[in-house]
């Protein structure tokens, strides 16, 4: 049995870390574990609903601002973009400066755009002045990428998928909440800046809270060969892929809701506020469900009957708009949600088993093994969650497209219908499907073959 034995340096490090040592975890592992999730947690909530701080704030914004439908929509993609190339960035910061102190950054950095958009919130702002501060939002998107791969490192295997789900889940209610304030808000007859002077001192809070709280591990050392490795690797864009149509679907649908039931159904900025968060609070509910369901029976096996459920869905969605039928189209689009937050738990649960299949099959045993996976599933996650934070952009702007064209979300959802019957597909054929005469992955001894194999994870 190993225990955490710290180091001399300042800033509250540990430099050795061993959670595969079921000793060392039932003695202390996990208890520093969990108390580094819980405030990674806070600050990573806090990350997401400054992040997704626009798409309430447009719901404040009346024909006295002078924007077009078409305009917030652009507004929202390009907050959403920002965010997903920030965290491409992030996911390695953690191992330059440390995952505790990097928290403290990254939440202390959230004071920038909270505070720009306090003083920029009010009629006759210009459009470029209110893009101008949405891409200063978007870094709130980047404290997910950095949270994951902190909270990857601190945890055993076989505790990743619940850990990992918990972690995100509870960043991604940072959407719901920030959609209740602003409804509290906006009930009591308020502005856009008594909003945001709720959260500019909790963004001082999680910062202090980090700091005083949270610790590093040494043993996370700057590994750019990591960040080129999972580059290379194909595994890692196909789960880039399957992740942009769970979380890019959470997260696009998160900003474009509330336009949606404005523009499309005619609701008031306080009815759609209503409405709008119930989906993102369910859906961030039920990701750490989808971690625990992945752990248990496959993240393949969950990620792909997900994606069956998430095709219904949006075909009932389709009939429901064409119909005019808003109590249908409200009810199926919080069942997408909460879809979309499962295959969120499921397909990030996936990663680090992919890898740990990877290293079994070139040979490696035992901590070994464990070293190898964890290595590239850190550095996997941050692309991964970059580029499937771009399938939000890619949501918002086929609804801008969608509204400019049609008048209506309708031409969008059935693209989207065909996206997730392609993520089906490709599931499958990837992760599911054994072709004659091969062997699982984790039994497999060559990965000279150009055919990616078979892998239960």
């Amino acid at each position: 049995m190993t225990a955490p034995v710290p180091n001399r340096r300042s800033g509250r490090w540990i430099e050795r870390w061993d959670p595969e040592d079921e000793g060392f975890w039932n003695t202390t592992g996990e208890r520093i574990a969990r108390r580094n999730l819980w405030f990674s947690v806070l600050s990573e909530h806090i990350g997401f609903s400054v992040w997704t701080l626009w798409s309430v704030l447009v719901l404040f914004m009346g024909p006295e601002y002078g924007l077009t439908p078409a305009d917030k929509f652009l507004l929202t993609s390009l907050v959403t973009l920002v965010g997903a190339v920030v965290r491409v960035p992030y996911t390695f910061a953690v191992a330059v400066f440390g995952g505790r102190n990097w928290t403290v950054v990254s939440a202390s950095l959230l004071l920038v755009p909270a505070v720009a958009a306090f003083v920029v919130m009010e009629p006759g702002t210009s459009f470029s002045t209110f893009l101008l501060v949405g891409l200063l939002t978007g870094i709130g998107g980047g404290n997910f990428a950095s949270s994951m791969t902190n909270i990857n490192a601190f945890f055993p295997l076989r505790k990743k998928g619940w850990a990992l789900g918990l972690n995100a889940g509870g960043g991604n209610i940072g959407v719901p909440v920030i959609q209740l304030v602003a409804l509290s808000v906006i009930g009591a007859s308020g502005g856009p800046r008594v909003l945001l002077g709720i959260y500019i001192p909790l963004i001082v809070v999680a910062a202090v809270l980090a700091a005083l709280f949270m610790d590093n591990l040494a043993t996370v050392k700057n590994d750019t060969g990591a960040a080129k490795d999972a580059a290379k690797d194909a595994h890692t864009w196909i789960m880039a892929f399957l992740y942009t149509g769970t979380f890019g679907s959470f997260i696009g649908y998160s900003f474009a809701f509330g336009q949606v039931l404005t523009n499309q159904f005619g609701r008031t900025p306080l009815q759609a506020a209503y409405l709008t968060f119930v989906g993102p609070l369910l859906g961030s509910l039920v990701r750490p469900v989808g971690g625990r369901l992945a752990d248990r029976y496959g993240g393949a096996r969950i990620t792909l009957w997900n994606y069956v459920g998430m095709a219904a869905a949006t075909a009932v969605l389709v009939a429901a708009g064409m119909a005019k039928s808003l109590p249908l189209f409200v009810s199926v689009f919080v069942v997408l949600f909460m879809l979309s937050g499962l295959g969120n738990g499921s397909t990030f649960k996936m990663i680090p088993g992919i890898f740990q299949a990877k290293a079994l099959a070139k040979g490696l045993e035992g901590e070994a093994a464990v070293a190898h996976g964890r290595r590239l599933s850190g550095a996997a996650m941050g692309l991964i969650g970059a580029v499937g934070a771009l399938g939000g952009v890619g949501i918002n702007l086929a609804f801008r497209q969608s509204f400019l064209a049609y008048g209506s979300g309708t031409g969008a959802f059935v693209a989207f219908l065909g996206f997730y019957a392609v993520c089906f597909v490709v599931t499958w054929a990837v992760y599911l499907r054994r072709p004659t005469g091969q062997v699982p992955a984790t039994e497999a001894a060559s990965e000279s073959k150009a055919q990616l194999s078979y892998a239960e994870v």
